[in-house]
């Protein structure tokens, strides 16, 4: 039996929408268009998919497995179309990749240089985007590649370990630590972290609270207010410090000290990518990208 992928887009329209009504307006549909079309979906099936209610719908549990799957296929059929359509160009193709925050332009660009060597002519795209943003976007075929740190795949994506980078202490030119080069990391159990994401809800945070945990001590934790920027800079103008992949010394146009820390704690590099697609600039990619 063959699934209709018009039908399961709107599925997952419903899923997000919540409502029939908001779902029929996103798609531009008649609300008895999209009421019988997944009607139609639930008898393909064999089992109900919604829950209807005064309120609105809401997945059963068939109906949340399906949006699932459905949500990776959606992303192979615009990766195939995709890529027919640069293959009918004679088009070597576009390698896409997206970079969480927590990964910096210089170290993509590190990454690529040796790509480049292999496939000169690849046409590669970067962007930056929040971790949510970023699984969504493999998943619906918009990127190829995902540059990020202890960050799961999720459905339908497979990580990828580029290297470990060791981690350094970036602090404020100003701060009490400023004037050394190196501090130990137990050392360090009074100190405010700035981090990325709330504990708990960032597996990178989550990552970086371990190793404070293994030498002994629970930190303090802030998220960084200014998302997006290099990590860096995150202690510029607090009293705070921030673990950072930058190699020790002056950072930020002297706003910035990193100091080496002991013992050596390190950190993954990992790339999500969709292991049901034919992409061989990807494969490429991975084949000659590391990081150490």
């Amino acid at each position: 039996m063959a699934l209709d992928l018009h039908k399961l887009e709107h599925l997952i329209a419903v899923a997000e929408e919540g409502s029939l009504t908001r779902a029929a307006a996103r798609l531009h549909l008649s609300q008895q268009a999209l009421s019988t079309s997944i009607r139609v979906l639930e008898r393909e099936v064999g089992v109900p998919l919604l829950e209807r209610g005064a309120t609105g719908v809401a997945l059963l549990p068939a109906g949340r497995a399906l949006v699932e799957d459905a949500r990776t296929l959606r992303g192979l059929a615009r990766a195939a179309l995709r890529r027919a359509r640069d293959v009918g160009r004679g088009e070597a193709g576009a390698l896409r990749i997206g970079h969480t925050p927590a990964v910096t332009g210089e170290e993509v660009t590190a990454l690529l240089r040796p790509v480049s060597a292999v496939r000169p002519e690849l046409d590669t795209r970067v962007s930056q985007c929040y971790p949510a943003d970023l699984t969504a976007r493999l998943r619906d075929g918009d990127l190829d590649v995902g540059l990020c740190r202890a960050l799961s795949p999720g459905p339908g994506l497979r990580r990828t370990t580029l290297g470990r980078q060791r981690l350094h202490l970036a602090v404020a030119a100003g701060h009490r630590l400023a004037s050394g080069t190196a501090v130990l990391l137990p050392e360090l159990a009074d100190e405010r972290f700035i981090v990325w994401g709330h504990p708990g809800r960032s597996e990178y945070t989550d990552l970086l609270v371990g190793h404070c945990r293994a030498a002994g001590f629970e930190p303090r934790t802030t998220r960084n207010p200014l998302q997006g920027t290099p990590p860096v800079t995150a202690v510029i103008g607090t009293d705070g410090v921030a673990f950072v992949t930058a190699p020790p010394g002056e950072a930020a146009g002297g706003r910035v000290r990193v100091l080496a820390l002991e013992p050596p704690v390190f950190a993954p590099l990992h790339a999500l990518h969709s292991p049901h697609t034919a992409h061989p600039g990807r494969d490429a990619f991975l084949a000659e990208a590391s990081i150490s």
